[in-house]
């Protein structure tokens, strides 16, 4: 599905609607239908969901083997001084108040992440990530590393508003082969225009 952008995939403490209240339409048998991974609340875009067990299970697979090929777009703060990077910074999940975040470690997992500028304005950049691992807000995470938060993102530096990352495409290596690519969501076409889009 194409999610929208603070749509939560299970529903929160207080309610409220979310992406697991549209699976009684979905639902084709008895069981079913299950999310094959996750987004962040925030975050607009492709969202995959297994309306057979089968498909679950090779979804899982192909998440668990990195072989899914996902692609986000995103406006964030500044431009690189580099057209294109690799970013490798593990990162674990810290406690800051009564809040959290993920925040580097060399001792936690694996965490790579590549990108390249897609366009440029003053003041911002239209850049495509390309996570090879799937940790926790790991795209926001190393756009902050680099020194260009995502815009929108109150949690790592990048200001109020709503949040700029979409989840463009998604390419699960199945049989037949599953491809996905989500349109532009409202809330972030200005920014990318300005940089060059459409």
């Amino acid at each position: 599905m194409d999610k929208p952008a603070g749509l939560p995939v299970h529903p929160g403490r207080a309610g409220g609607p979310s992406v697991e209240d549209f699976f009684g339409q979905w639902r084709r048998g008895k069981a079913g239908p299950w999310l094959a991974h996750r987004l962040d609340q925030d975050t607009a875009g492709c969202l995959v969901i297994a309306l057979k067990k089968s498909a679950l299970l090779a979804a899982q697979a192909a998440f668990a083997a990195s072989s899914v090929e996902k692609t986000y777009w995103a406006a964030v703060r500044g431009v690189p001084a580099q057209a294109e990077g690799v970013i490798d910074l593990p990162l674990a999940k810290v406690t800051v108040g009564r809040a959290w975040k993920m925040a580097p470690d060399g001792a936690a997992p694996p965490a790579i992440t590549h990108w390249r500028v897609l366009g440029q304005s003053e003041g911002q950049a239209w850049i495509e990530f390309r996570p090879k691992t799937g940790r926790t807000h790991q795209i926001r995470a190393h756009a902050a590393a680099i020194g260009h938060p995502i815009r929108g993102d109150a949690v790592y530096g990048g200001g109020a508003g709503a949040l700029h990352l979409l989840a463009r495409a998604i390419r699960l290596p199945l049989d037949p082969p599953l491809t996905a690519e989500a349109p532009v969501p409202a809330h972030m076409r200005a920014a990318l225009r300005a940089c060059g889009y459409g």
